[in-house]
């Protein structure tokens, strides 16, 4: 292990892609600190504290506590995800983005040119949106989060968060581009591991000061082990489809011949189906506090954090989402058409259309498992933590709630940083930085960090 980490900085190209990233989140990591001018921190900081268990508590882990603090990037880049999430699903309905879909790298620039238009839009409405609902929200003490709220504060708000969105979604471009790994994905999980010191030193606080027991410690410590463990483990499963190639003779050279495997893993959308379904329902809440109508308000009530809804709309979302990411980057179709031109079949199966359907068939049944997968590792470390409102299912919910413990309602009261969302971008976004890492360094004939095998990655 020593030895790979110190290969990484022999090399010059990947200390400096390394150095790049570092310093760009570093940059990030500024912007969330620096306030908007005019927000009053200390009574923000009370608002938070107490909506620390709700939407908004997960949206300030993602955007690294920077809703908090009223930053200039507080939105993050949650707009991106949502335009691309937009994007995607026209590509579907709308022909001209269809078209754009399959012309190649030229074709990808243009829908990306689109996602960021669709970026500054998002950005512009949450951010008048926000503006809009910090001058109404006032602490539990009475004190307002808005200096002097007026129109120049909601135009300075509204500049100031687009254009900090902007320069987030600039950053993970760049560091994607320049640096190693998915920039929006390591953007995200600098956001989510900021956090995570402070997590456990609250953990420990509570469990001193007698909040929480050190009983319930333990088995938390091993349930989380066993969820790492089990992430990693599914993260590198794979279903290989055996390929052999038939024997070609070009002049007097001799190709093909040999036996190889179409890999197809099991979790192929990796962490996005996740963050995709994180922002749908958020929408609803998000909405609520922004718009004062009452069947909103009820609506969001019904489908809150830890109502029976909220999970039902959460893992089917995830399911959906996995299908419709894995649809998008996988074609069945062009990939037995590939194999058909380089002679390659696999047993068994008649080349064309049959074998498109075996592949599909398969990856269908794979995708299945790794939705349920990704539905499990999100809820159930949530439903542990945060509780399930039990009083929310209809005929039998007020009997089980008095007769229910008050953890299963409640849950034990951890921050949200341990939850299943978090566990499953942190270690996923860290397996495909290391995997990113050791391509480069066997890519120049180095040992990577592991010497009897090599990480397979995530895409």
């Amino acid at each position: 292990m020593i030895d790979s980490f110190r290969n990484i900085f022999a090399i010059p190209e990947l200390r400096k892609r390394i150095a790049f990233t570092f310093a760009l989140l570093a940059v990030y990591r500024v912007g969330c600190v620096l306030p908007v001018p005019g927000v009053n921190p200390d009574a923000l900081i009370e608002v938070m504290a107490a909506a620390r268990q709700t939407m908004l508590g997960f949206l300030n882990t993602f955007t690294g506590g920077s809703i908090e603090r009223a930053a200039i990037f507080a939105l993050g880049i949650m707009p991106y995800i949502t335009s691309s999430i937009i994007l995607q699903l026209l590509t579907v309905v709308v022909p001209y983005l269809e078209k754009l879909s399959k012309e190649g790298e030229l074709g990808r620039r243009k829908i990306t040119q689109y996602t960021r238009y669709g970026t500054l839009v998002v950005s512009l409405i949450q951010s008048a949106g926000i503006s809009f609902t910090i001058e109404r929200v006032t602490t539990p003490g009475g004190m307002s989060l808005v200096n002097n709220p007026g129109w120049g504060f909601r135009l300075m708000t509204i500049l100031t968060l687009t254009t900090g969105c902007a320069f987030v979604m600039w950053l993970g471009e760049q560091i994607s581009e320049r640096g190693i790994g998915n920039g929006i994905s390591l953007i995200i999980f600098a956001g989510i591991v900021i956090g995570l010191p402070s997590a456990i030193a609250s953990t420990f606080t509570k469990m001193q000061t007698g909040q929480l027991s050190p009983i319930l410690i333990a088995p938390l410590v091993v349930f989380m082990t066993l969820v790492t463990a089990f992430i990693v483990f599914m993260e590198r499963a794979q279903r290989r489809i055996p390929v052999q190639y038939a024997k070609r003779v070009v002049g007097r050279k001799v190709y093909g011949g040999q036996n190889t495997y179409l890999p197809l893993r099991v979790n192929t959308g990796g962490v996005i189906p996740v963050i995709f379904a994180s922002s749908v329902v958020m929408v609803f809440p998000t909405l609520a506090g922004l718009v004062d109508w009452e069947p909103l308000q009820r609506t969001a009530e019904i489908i809150s954090w830890g109502q029976p809804l909220y999970y039902l709309i959460y893992i089917t979302t995830i399911i959906f989402f996995c299908y419709f990411y894995v649809s998008i980057i996988f074609n069945p179709q062009d990939t037995a058409e590939n194999m058909r031109k380089y002679g390659g079949f696999i047993p068994g199966i008649r080349s064309g259309r049959r074998t498109a359907e075996y592949i599909d068939k398969i990856l269908t049944r794979l995708t299945l498992i790794g939705s349920l997968y990704l539905a499990a590792v999100s809820v159930l470390p949530e439903l542990m933590l945060f509780g399930f409102k039990v009083s929310g299912l209809p005929f039998i919910g007020d009997t089980l709630d008095r007769v229910a413990p008050d953890w299963i309602s409640q849950g034990m009261g951890i921050d949200f940083y341990f939850g299943g969302t978090s566990l499953l971008i942190i270690v996923g976004v860290a397996m495909d930085f290391v995997q990113q890492v050791e391509s480069q360094l066997v890519m120049r004939n180095y040992d990577g960090f592991l010497k009897k095998g090599r990480v397979r990655g995530r895409r």
